[in-house]
């Protein structure tokens, strides 16, 4: 119910997102009609919530041993909701026009490529401090507020307003896609720096989205996670099993091996892209004057074909790595494995995100010009060049790999707890055989007396 009512408001939050004439089409304009939408779809979510915890839920609860009020569940939805609004805060400062993580990488463009590729890495490893400890503030409050029923409804709580935050990240593509159009419909200048605007916007939201997504993974997954335990019929984790503590490090290390290959493949998918784009240019000519016309879809098959045929080894990864460890190891070593894999993903999807987002809102800045060391630059300048060269280091962080860190530890998660019931009795048995042959049955002797009957 509490999704439903999200659903619900999402749509109202959408009817707050107007920009006046009069405001005209920036930047700062955009993005607050933006942040009205969805700051509204929260408040709602919230006050409606407050009814239906009052109308449904019991005064108190107990689970897993702990009793807690219908009022800690209502506090634990209010976290959930406020990690949301925090995360998307801490994304918009790191990844928006004008701030000072973005600033910072268009300073270092001044000095080459390098530079720029450095400070954005430097900048996307410094946006995971802050989201970090939003989150285990988020976990701790409201597991302190309702157990782990508190941390599953404010994955809840943080996941109601879904619909507005898709349509917020969702908002990033189209407007990139529509200043693309207007620029080979050779439409006139105003409307491309009209889109440009909504396009730089876009990346941060986009960038906002992901990172909501990213901590409403890691609530979700503790939520699985937590599940997982009981339905595995193990007491907890203990991370001084040498098999468990070797499934933690296995777990940490699938993000990075699953970033790589998501990665890669948009490289090897990008440099055939190339080759298919210089040999249209060599054997159709009047391509540049518009005499010949392109043989589009053979570029089309080739994007269509890397996405689908790239991504069965990682998917594989996903899907496989869970049923190797949970059935070579044991459960508990499972259970390690997903802490592992949790904590890492977490980390890798923001810092991706945020450093994509940063790097192409830098490139997006010379649009207009920026001013380094008192000298402005603009467009196709050598810093500008630079910033292009990070934006392409950055676009398949932000749209390919970070993203993907949030289905990645859901669908371990869920993987793991589908096994569950099975990997409980198998080592269950295999338990109670282990019990059987270091404690063999004692032997019965009868002693008979001699003067026994023959018959």
């Amino acid at each position: 119910m509490i999704a439903a009512v999200g659903i619900v408001f999402s749509i109202v939050g959408t009817w707050f997102v107007k920009v006046s004439d009069a405001a005209g089409i920036n930047t700062e304009n955009v993005q607050k009609a933006l942040n009205m939408g969805n700051w509204g779809s929260i408040i709602l979510t919230a006050l409606a919530s407050i009814g239906l915890v009052y109308f449904i839920l019991p005064e108190t609860m107990t689970l897993r041993g702990q009793e807690f009020s219908k009022w800690g569940v209502l506090g634990a939805i209010g976290v959930g909701l406020v990690v949301g609004a925090l995360m998307s805060i801490i994304t918009e400062f790191y990844t928006a026009m004008g701030k000072r993580p973005v600033l910072s990488i268009i300073r270092q463009s001044s000095t080459g490529h390098a530079t720029n590729v450095i400070g954005g890495l430097a900048i996307g490893m410094e946006s995971t401090f802050l989201p970090i400890l939003v989150l285990a503030g988020g976990i701790w409050g409201s597991y302190a507020f309702a157990g782990l029923y508190g941390v599953a409804i404010a994955a809840a709580g943080m996941m109601a307003t879904t619909a507005m935050q898709l349509a917020i990240d969702a908002f990033g593509p189209i407007a990139d896609n529509a200043g693309g159009i207007a620029e080979m419909c050779e439409l006139p200048k105003e409307v491309r720096e009209k889109t440009d605007v909504l396009d730089a916007v876009g990346n941060t939201t986009a960038a906002t989205g992901k990172g909501f997504a990213i901590a409403s993974a890691a609530l979700t997954a503790l939520a699985l996670f937590a599940a997982f335990v009981g339905v595995a019929g193990i007491d907890g984790i203990n991370i001084y099993k040498a098999e468990v503590l070797a499934a933690l490090f296995i777990g940490g290390m699938i993000p990075f091996i699953f970033s790589s290959l998501a990665i890669r493949a948009v490289g090897q998918a990008a440099m055939s892209m190339v080759e298919e784009v210089r040999r249209q240019f060599r054997d159709i000519p009047g391509i540049m004057e518009g005499t010949g016309k392109p043989e589009y879809e053979k570029c089309v098959a080739i994007s269509t074909e890397a996405s689908i045929k790239k991504m069965l080894l990682p998917g594989a990864i996903a899907i496989v790595s869970p049923l190797i460890i949970g059935f070579l190891i044991g459960p508990e070593a499972l259970g390690g494995f997903l802490a592992g894999a949790t904590v890492s993903g977490v980390l890798m999807g923001i810092f991706q995100n945020n450093a994509g987002g940063a790097w192409d809102n830098a490139k997006k800045s010379f649009e207009k010009g920026v001013e380094i060391n008192g000298e402005t630059f603009y467009k196709k300048s050598e810093p500008h060049k630079a910033s292009v060269t990070g934006d392409t280091v950055g676009d398949p962080f932000k749209d390919t790999s970070g993203p993907s860190m949030n289905i990645l530890i859901k669908l371990m998660s869920i993987v793991a707890l589908v096994i569950a019931p099975t990997l409980a009795e198998l080592y269950q048995t295999k338990g109670e055989k282990a019990l059987q042959d270091n404690n063999p049955p004692v032997e019965k002797v009868v002693i008979v007396s001699n003067n026994i009957v023959n018959n």
